[in-house]
């Protein structure tokens, strides 16, 4: 039994993702916004006046609510797929997947706080 897998590259994966990220990108209103959040977090981070490190730490968290939300996206899609009826195991999915977005909003909230709070209060 063939299973239905292509045959993967280092070209091939990295097409893959950047197909998931331009559709995510096109299709989903909040994940553009959190490509805003982050632009203007990068920007922030470099421009503030804090050390190197700090300004690492805060771009690198940066990325945590972009995960979630491709995590979430891929979690709503698959429900989709099965099925477009309300079924409550589909919205605790979905549910779950929004959990997800709103803990990594607050953990990039909190690791921002601290990082700020270390350079301007200690």
């Amino acid at each position: 039994m063939a299973l239905n897998k292509p045959k993967y590259t280092l070209f091939k994966n990295t097409r893959y993702a950047l197909n998931g990220l331009l559709e995510v990108s096109q299709n989903e209103k909040s994940f553009r916004l959190q490509i805003l959040l982050f632009v203007a977090g990068m920007i922030s981070a470099w421009l503030l006046p804090i050390s190197f490190v700090q300004s690492s730490i805060l771009s690198v968290a940066l990325f945590i609510p972009l995960m979630a939300e491709m995590i979430n996206s891929a979690v709503e899609r698959t429900v989709d797929l099965v099925t477009f009826d309300h079924h409550e195991l589909a919205k605790r999915a979905k549910d779950a997947g929004a959990a997800l977005v709103f803990l990594s909003l607050t953990m990039l909230a909190l690791i921002w706080g601290l990082v700020l709070y270390s350079a301007f209060c200690l």
